[in-house]
């Protein structure tokens, strides 16, 4: 099952690699076709047959998402022309110098025969005057001027285009002055929700926190939802130097410490209820609670691909638990590859899905083996398994840093070493 999700995942990097869309009925057929004959027989062709398959639906499942996205497109003639629209802010709001920048769901096309994408990233400008105050979950009526997205094409650097095509961002444009109206304060949507109290919670921590005297007020506000331009840049540049900017970014370390802070709290109490205890083991009101409390802070978190593989993971282990069976820890990676495979085929675009993917994997393997060694309980064994560990996580991300970043810390291994205890 590992490897026909390995080629799956092949699959759906493939389709990301393609500057022509193929056609995603025809590939299908000999997809199935190859698959078909693993149903009855047994052996090296046939498995082979299988694995081929498993790639060619994971070409076929992108293409098809992708068609999808790229239908919801701006027509080209409405390209800088103005255009009445109704719709609801759907993000944070990120402030700038001159304005406000955020997403804007579109719900209503004013303009007679205007071809306008659902998705969309605004900008308004307000020069001298106050900002605007726009907050998620407002319904707006706008003017607007939209362009479709464009990005530098310059090797190794940023890829803004799939970075707007993967968040269903399909046109990008500015408010035009004098032409907007507010029509409702909230919206009552769950993603509204979840947005506003994202944004709720970073309100207070500015409130509270003022950055002129507590500096490190973004980092909180980082950690908490997920709003990584919050941080002041000299930090980031503390962080980067020093390999631990990961530490800043919502993954798996974050998402299992709250999951297993709350599940702990909740056997606390649970054990010492008796009525609860008879009705429901304690040990499965653990796991229901850590996975509800994983998927709260992952949404309020912004729900990136880190806290997606951590929380798909912790529901593979859990309802494997709660129903009695024993799954290996590679098949819990791999069937969270596989999900987050199929809600976000764009994810292998983003660096951070390489890095989790990888050092959990690299994690696991190490794990296993320092487990299997038997080396017992004193200290001198527990950081030698520390050190192993530790240096797994760092060799299995190193290529990918090199990569993406083309540069990696000498002092890194060491720096989290002492950072991840300390930030955990």
């Amino acid at each position: 099952m590992n490897l026909a999700v390995i080629s799956f995942g092949l699959g759906v990097l493939f389709l990301q690699t393609r500057a022509v869309l193929p056609s995603s009925a025809l590939l299908l057929v000999p997809a199935l076709a190859l698959m078909l004959p693993a149903m009855c027989r047994r052996g090296p062709v046939v498995r082979l047959a299988l694995l081929l398959g498993c790639f060619l639906i994971g070409v076929a499942w992108a293409g098809w998402r992708a068609e999808w996205r790229l239908a919801d497109e701006l027509g080209s003639a409405w390209e800088g022309q103005d255009i009445e629209v109704v719709g609801v802010v759907s993000g944070l709001p990120q402030d700038f110098e001159r304005g406000v920048r955020f997403e804007f769901a579109i719900e209503q096309r004013l303009t007679p025969g205007a071809v306008v994408p659902s998705q969309v990233q605004l900008a308004w400008y307000h020069g001298k005057q106050a900002a605007p105050a726009v907050a998620p979950g407002q319904r707006w009526q706008f003017t607007v001027r939209l362009k479709r997205p464009h990005g530098g094409a310059n090797p190794g650097g940023f890829d803004y285009d799939a970075w707007l095509l993967e968040r269903g961002i399909r046109a990008t444009g500015y408010v035009r002055p004098g032409a907007a109206t507010r029509m409702d304060d909230f919206v009552w949507r769950p993603a509204t929700i979840v947005q506003a109290l994202r944004a709720t919670v970073r309100q207070n921590f500015a409130r509270l926190l003022p950055a002129e005297h507590y500096p490190w007020q973004g980092i909180l506000t980082a950690l908490a939802v997920g709003d990584q331009k919050a941080v002041d840049s000299d930090l980031w540049v503390v962080f980067n130097r020093t390999g631990t900017i990961h530490l800043m970014s919502i993954s798996g370390l974050h998402v299992t410490l709250v999951a297993g802070l709350v599940g702990g709290l909740v056997g606390f109490g649970w054990r010492r209820v008796p009525a609860l205890a008879l009705r429901c083991p304690a040990q499965r009101a653990v796991l229901a609670a850590a996975v509800l409390a994983a998927f709260a802070y992952a949404l309020l978190a912004g729900f990136g691909v880190p806290a997606q593989r951590t929380l798909y993971m912790l529901l593979v282990a859990a309802a494997a638990l709660w129903s009695g069976r024993l799954v290996a820890p590679s098949r819990i990676l791999a069937l969270a590859l596989l999900l987050v495979l199929i809600v976000d085929p764009w994810s292998p675009l983003a660096p951070g899905f390489w890095l989790s993917f990888g050092a959990v994997a690299a994690l696991l393997y190490i794990g296993s083996a320092v487990l299997g060694t038997g080396t017992g309980d004193g200290w001198r064994q527990r950081l030698r398994g520390w050190g192993l560990v530790q240096w797994a996580a760092t060799l299995a991300s190193l290529p990918v840093l090199m990569l993406v970043f083309q540069q990696f810390p000498l002092v890194s291994p060491l720096a989290n070493a002492l950072a991840v205890p300390v930030i955990s």
